[in-house]
């Protein structure tokens, strides 16, 4: 059956390359041993690719067809190639029935997704209807072929294009006693490459020369340079290529770098990066998650806060503080995030905390191994959580059927810890005695602790005092489809997130929150975010052009202070 080709096909010459455009489905994996269907004379004529294949920039058809003549003159042209073909490559290392994601397998064999909508609408189309203006123009998204396709949004009355005019007529306004500061930040897990080496069955629909650190560095490092964020909060930053690689760049591009490496045998952590162009450094605090004392503690997670001055042509003592994090992973250890994110908070708020008692505009970004609309997620932008008879295992979501069963204890974590249930640390009653002079007997002593303990123990509620919400929304209004942070062979889900503490008139701000806030943080615009099914039209993630397992996420504010 191998030796019927037509004659057009003898040869195809040896300088006709094999462009492919972004609509193109491929799977990276050697060897290749499926057919291409030839659109032509004989449109249903397959043909065996018998030898693995690298569809790199630089594939040339194997040298075993005829005269380039005859082929040029078969009306096999191709942009009609492109638009009516279609690759199926088979994927040798994934043959089992859970290799890949279920909707990876509905698209390779060309069943319809039944669990969304029938009629689907064009990307401009899913993104949030209500304050939106969203920027279409192609100039504004990557011209790569084969590459992600993602544009800004911007919130009513505040795009780019607008500024100009907006800040004359703002100079005009009843708002002149409002300092305005615009800056954009950046949340991004870059995928450490010791975690990616020590995971590989997740990257198995990755080819494997792309997921080597020397071709993923420069492709995270020109995402870094077109985005052109002012922070950036990054994830997953291997410590020797931070030492040796990731600093110096970011440094030469105009960046401050502050960075946290976990306390165990992971040689990764967090950093904070801004551009010294735009803010100042007023204090670097870094958290370790890690307590030698504490059971509960056993795991090596890390966050990173600073407290940053913006560089403002008016006299103003605003602050901004940015915190960065990467919470545990285990899906059945709830509690453990749950006291992580507390720990987190708490330093939040000794950092963030002003003279006057309120907090200073607070942005929060990382990977939170949790899912939107999960208990976690919720404690974060509510600011409370009752989690009394709350099972362990459903803490973040990122399961459907957890295997955690185990109830959270009341209190999760122990008193030592010194976080009280309002995620604040604890001020110690001998130290504020001496402070106010007052003295205690040693049963008094004794006596207040205990009612301490018993108080903890009966409160099954969490709190907050930050009035925190997200810049992403989740899902697309129009379709229902969730956005998506994360993508690999295992899953596609949201686990990245930047939350901010909107200003008062912020139409993201959350009604009824206390205003413990000087100012705040006014949402200008975003960077669109994807579906699952947009990241697998270009093998998922990571890919020749976007080289972590996590999307970055940037978002620009305003930061107004009154």
């Amino acid at each position: 059956r191998h030796s019927m080709l037509p004659r057009q096909m003898q040869r195809v010459g040896r300088d006709w390359i094999a462009h492919w455009n972004s609509s193109q489905v491929f799977s990276w994996n050697n060897p290749i041993s499926n057919c291409i269907r030839w659109v032509g004379h004989y449109p249903w004529a397959t043909f065996p690719l018998s030898v693995p294949f690298d569809f790199s920039a630089n594939w040339r058809w194997p040298l075993c067809f005829g005269p380039w003549r005859q082929f040029q003159n078969s009306n096999w042209q191709l942009d009609n190639f492109t638009q009516h073909c279609c690759f199926h490559l088979s994927n040798s290392n994934m043959k089992s029935e859970g290799g890949e994601p279920s909707t990876k397998k509905r698209r390779l064999s060309g069943q319809h997704d039944t669990s969304t909508p029938e009629k689907e609408t064009s990307s401009s189309n899913q993104k949030e209807a209500l304050c939106l203006s969203v920027a279409h123009s192609e100039g504004n998204c990557t011209s790569k072929r084969g590459a992600i396709q993602r544009h800004w949004e911007y919130f009513c009355q505040h795009s780019r294009t607008m500024k100009t005019s907006e800040n004359k007529a703002t100079n005009q306004s009843n708002r002149e006693s409002e300092a305005k500061f615009d800056f954009t930040v950046m949340s991004y897990n870059i995928l450490s490459q010791n975690l990616l080496e020590d995971n590989s069955h997740l990257y198995k629909h990755c080819q494997q020369p792309l997921l080597i650190w020397a071709y993923r560095f420069p492709n995270i490092l020109q995402e870094i340079k077109q985005l052109d964020a002012d922070v950036l909060c990054l994830q997953e930053v291997q410590e020797d290529h931070y030492r040796t690689e990731i600093k110096s760049s970011l440094e030469s591009l105009g960046y401050h770098c502050e960075y946290k490496m976990r306390t165990g045998r992971k040689p990764d952590g967090c950093a904070i990066c801004f551009k010294t162009s735009k803010f100042s450094l007023i204090s670097s605090s870094p958290v370790e998650f890690f307590r030698r004392d504490i059971p509960l503690l056993d795991r090596d997670n890390v966050g990173l806060v600073l407290l940053l001055q913006p560089r403002l042509h008016c006299k103003t003592s605003a602050a901004v503080c940015i915190a960065n994090t990467h919470l545990l992973y285990n899906p059945r250890r709830g509690d453990i995030k749950l006291t992580q994110l507390a720990m987190l908070l708490a330093e939040i708020a000794s950092v963030a905390c002003q003279k006057d008692g309120t907090f200073c505009p607070i942005i929060i970004c990382g990977d939170f191994n949790s899912v939107p609309g999960s208990p976690l997620y919720s404690f974060i932008k509510e600011g409370k959580l009752n989690y009394e008879g709350l099972a362990i295992g459903k803490v973040s979501g990122q399961e459907q059927f957890p295997r955690g069963q185990r109830i959270l204890s009341i209190p999760i974590w122990p008193q030592k810890l010194g976080i009280s249930q309002n995620c604040v640390y604890e001020i110690k009653k001998q130290q504020k005695e001496e402070n106010t002079g007052e003295k205690m007997t040693e049963a008094k002593l004794n006596d207040t602790k205990k009612i301490v303990i018993a108080s903890e123990k009966l409160s099954s509620k969490l709190q907050h005092h930050f009035k925190l919400s997200s810049v992403y929304s989740h899902y697309f209004p129009e379709t229902g489809k969730p956005e998506v942070t994360t993508c690999h062979s295992r899953s596609a889900v949201t686990v990245d997130y930047i939350f901010f503490s909107a200003a008062n008139d912020d139409v993201a701000a959350q009604p009824g929150t206390e205003d413990s806030l000087n100012g705040g943080l006014k949402l200008l615009g975003r960077l669109a975010l994807v579906t699952e099914q947009d990241l697998w039209t270009v093998n998922g993630l990571p890919n020749e052009n976007n080289s972590s397992d996590h999307l970055p996420l940037l978002a620009e504010f305003r930061l107004i202070e009154r």
